[in-house]
C-alpha cells in the first residue's frame, strides 16, 4: 500500500449517488446475478444506477468466478489490508480450486524470496501436519510478522503439502516469493550455489559485507545504503553478471538450484537499488520494488514452463491496474498493470477486495507491536459504502457487467489500510482513486470482516521491515 496514503482522499459520487434501501438478495442459481438498483438526484434528475452481483456464501458460489477467469494464465488475488482473516481465506479457497479444476502450478506471494522458498520445499516434502506448517511460518520474523506468520496461512501450506502427497515430483505445485527484501539473508541463501567457484564466492561476500553494518538499525538502514550506494551498486552488479554467465558457461538446461541462486543474487541487485532510491523518491523506489516483482514472476514462469499458470497474492495497490488509479499521475506503475501488458489482458484475471467494516492487525507506528484495531464504517461515497448500502451481504462484482455504466467508470474511492493505520485518520487518506471496472476483472466484497490470526511467538529480527517506507 503506498505510503499509509497520505493525501488520498476522494470526492466523486458523493454528490452523484443518494443510496435508497434494498433488501437482501435472493437466492439465485449460478451465473445469474443480482441486479441491485439504486436512485441518485442530481438537479432534479433521477439516475439508476445498476451493479450486477452473485451472492458469495460459501466456496461453490467461487463457480461464477472460476467461469469468468476460464483460461487466464496468471490470476492476481488482492487484499485492502494485510491484516484481514477474511482475506487470506477466500485468497485459499480460490487457490484451491484454481490448482485443483485448472491445473495452476504455484502461488507467488507479496513475501521474501528466501524464507518463501522454504515453505515451498516444506510444501514439496514428505507429509507434514499443521503444527509443523506454524513452526515453519515462524521464519518470517521480521516486521511486520503478521503478514505471512498467521494461522490462515499456516493452514493453506498445510493443505498444499497434503494436496502434493498423490504428486510425482515436476508436478507438485509450488510456493514462492515475489518480493526484494532480505538482502544478506538471501546471500546466506547462495553461498552454498556458489562455494566452489572463488571468483563467486569473493562477489557474495562482498555484497554481504556491504549491507551487514547497516542491518542494524532498521530506521537508518536505507540512508546509509543510499550513502554507500557506488560500492554496493558495484557488488551487487558483479554479482548477478557472474551468477547468469556460470549457467550460459555451462550450456546445460537451466537447473532449479541455479534457479534459485540467480534469484538471490536478482533480490541483491534490486534491493540494494531499492533501498538507495528509497532515501529521495518514493515513486522510484516503488517502480523498482513492483518491477522486482513482475520480473520475478516471469522468471518463475518461464521456468516453469510455457504451459505454467500462476496465482498472485498481493495488495490491492500491487494487483489493481495502477492506470485507472492515481497513481499513473505520479508515474507509478504495478504488479497488475505489467501482467497485463506482458501476458495480455485476456490471459490475466485481477481479483479486487474489500470490505465495509469489521477489525484488522496491524501496528500504531513503524516497527510497533502488533494490535488488533477497529475498522470503522467505509466513507460515504466510497466504494464499499456503495456496495454496503446497496445490500449489507458479500458478493461477487464482474467487472464486464459495469464496463457501460458511465458512473462507475469515473474515480471512486476504494478503501486500502496499510500496516500501519490509524482510524481516526481514515478520512485523510486511506482511500485511492480508482476507475473500478477497469482497475479489476471482478471485485470480492466482504461487508464485515475479521483481523486474521497472527502467530503469537514469533521473535521480531532487529533489520529494516518490509514495505518500508511504503505500507504494502
Amino acid at each position: 500500500m503506498k505510503r499509509n496514503f497520505p493525501g488520498y482522499w476522494f470526492f466523486f459520487l458523493l454528490c452523484v449517488l443518494c443510496l435508497g434501501c434494498n433488501k437482501a438478495p435472493q437466492q439465485q442459481q449460478v451465473g445469474t446475478p443480482l441486479v441491485a438498483k439504486q436512485v441518485a438526484q442530481k438537479k432534479d434528475k433521477s439516475i439508476t444506477l445498476k451493479i450486477p452481483n452473485y451472492p458469495l456464501r460459501n466456496e461453490q458460489d467461487l463457480d461464477i468466478l472460476l467461469q469468468e477467469i476460464g483460461d487466464a494464465r496468471v490470476v492476481l488475488l488482492g487484499e485492502a489490508s494485510h491484516g484481514t482473516s477474511e482475506y487470506y481465506l477466500w485468497r485459499a479457497a480460490i487457490t484451491k480450486r484454481l490448482m485443483q479444476e485448472k491445473g495452476f502450478d504455484f502461488v507467488a506471494v507479496e513475501g521474501e524470496w528466501a524464507d518463501s522458498y522454504r515453505v515451498n520445499q516444506f510444501i514439496k516434502g514428505p507429509a507434514k501436519d499443521s503444527a509443523a506448517a506454524v513452526s515453519l511460518l515462524e521464519q518470517y520474523n521480521r516486521w511486520p510478522t503478521w503478514m505471512w506468520g498467521n494461522h490462515e496461512v499456516a493452514s493453506l501450506v498445510t493443505w498444499l503439502n497434503k494436496y502434493n502427497q498423490a504428486k510425482p515430483a515436476p508436478n507438485k505445485v509450488g510456493f514462492f516469493g515475489l518480493d526484494v527484501y532480505c538482502l544478506w539473508e538471501s546471500m546466506t541463501e547462495l553461498m552454498p550455489y556458489v562455494k566452489n567457484n572463488p571468483e563467486l564466492v569473493k562477489s557474495a561476500k562482498g555484497v554481504h559485507q556491504c549491507f551487514q553494518p547497516f542491518s542494524a538499525d532498521a530506521m537508518q538502514y536505507a540512508e546509509a545504503v543510499a550513502r554507500a550506494s557506488a560500492n554496493c551498486r558495484g557488488e551487487t552488479s558483479r554479482l548477478w553478471k557472474e551468477v547468469q554467465n556460470l549457467n550460459k558457461a555451462n550450456g546445460t538446461p537451466q537447473t532449479e538450484a541455479h534457479f534459485v541462486a540467480e534469484q538471490n543474487a536478482l533480490v541483491a541487485l534490486n534491493g540494494e537499488r531499492y533501498y538507495r532510491a528509497a532515501v529521495s523518491s518514493n515513486t522510484e523506489s516503488w517502480n523498482i520494488r513492483d518491477n522486482h516483482m513482475a520480473l520475478t514472476l516471469k522468471r518463475l514462469l518461464d521456468f516453469h514452463g510455457p504451459t505454467s499458470k500462476a496465482i498472485v497474492w498481493e495488495h490491492n495497490t500491487h494487483v489493481g491496474d495502477a492506470r485507472y488509479t492515481d497513481m499513473a499521475s505520479s508515474g507509478e506503475v504495478n504488479v497488475g498493470q505489467l501482467a497485463r501488458k506482458e501476458y495480455g489482458e485476456e490471459n490475466v484475471f485481477i481479483v479486487g477486495f474489500g470490505s465495509y467494516r469489521g477489525s484488522v492487525i496491524a501496528a500504531g507506528s513503524w516497527g510497533a507491536p502488533m494490535k488488533k484495531i477497529e475498522v470503522p464504517a467505509a466513507t460515504q461515497g466510497s466504494w464499499e459504502q456503495i456496495l454496503h448500502q446497496l445490500s449489507p451481504t458479500d458478493k461477487i462484482i464482474l467487472s464486464k457487467d459495469l464496463r457501460d455504466n458511465k458512473v462507475l467508470n469515473r474515480p471512486v474511492g476504494h478503501r486500502a489500510i496499510g500496516v500501519v493505520y490509524n482510524p481516526k485518520l481514515e478520512h485523510l487518506g486511506n482511500y485511492v482513486p480508482s476507475v473500478m471496472p477497469k482497475r479489476y476483472d471482478a471485485f470480492i466484497y466482504l461487508d464485515s470482516t475479521r483481523a486474521l490470526r497472527p502467530i503469537q511467538n514469533i521473535t521480531v529480527r532487529n533489520e529494516p521491515p518490509d514495505l518500508y517506507p511504503s505500507g504494502s
